[in-house]
């Protein structure tokens, strides 16, 4: 009996029954329709708005990369900038520098130049005063060589030459 049993299942299993497909297709269309309700229009609505943020997010992202890119671009250039005007600033310090090295060598170079003049011109009054102490020495030597002579009585045209040899032998300096 039991196997009858077991194959009368068995049997009604296999077979359709109707008014269980209706009740089930009933079903399935209750669920689906609870299902739509309760569980796909939120899940829909959620991942909606999920992709909805996450387009925003990347759109904001790609926005702050395109920014930092161009703050950065703008950073080089700025650092660039700096750099040429620091260049520029000590290539005008070296050449104001090197302009006052010129200036202050041609300044003591002038200085020299006047120094060395003055002291010339100094060496020459002296010389020329030297020279007319000289002179005014040898003319005092020259009345007193000329007193003795013609206290010695010589005749004239021996003191001219007397007076004419000596001047010869004095140096003309």
């Amino acid at each position: 009996m039991m196997v009858l049993a077991q194959i009368v299942l068995a049997q009604s299993l296999l077979e359709p029954d109707l008014g269980l497909i209706v009740w089930i297709g009933i079903t399935f269309l209750a669920f689906l329709f609870v299902l739509k309700k309760f569980a796909w229009g939120p899940i829909t609505e959620a991942l909606t708005t999920r992709e909805q943020n996450i387009s925003d997010s990347l759109e904001q992202a790609e926005k702050a990369l395109t920014e930092a890119r161009q703050l950065q671009a703008d950073n080089t250039k700025a650092r660039r900038e700096a750099e040429a005007q620091a260049q520029g600033v000590l290539r005008e310090a070296r050449e104001e520098a090197e302009r006052i090295r010129t200036v202050e060598v041609d300044k003591t170079r002038s200085q020299i130049q006047q120094m060395q003049d003055t002291a010339q011109s100094e060496i020459e009054r002296e010389k020329q005063s030297a020279l007319n102490s000289l002179r005014q020495e040898v003319a005092d030597l020259a009345i007193s060589a000329a007193e003795k002579i013609l206290r010695e009585n010589l005749d004239a045209d021996r003191q001219k030459k007397i007076v004419s040899d000596f001047l010869k032998d004095l140096p003309k300096n």
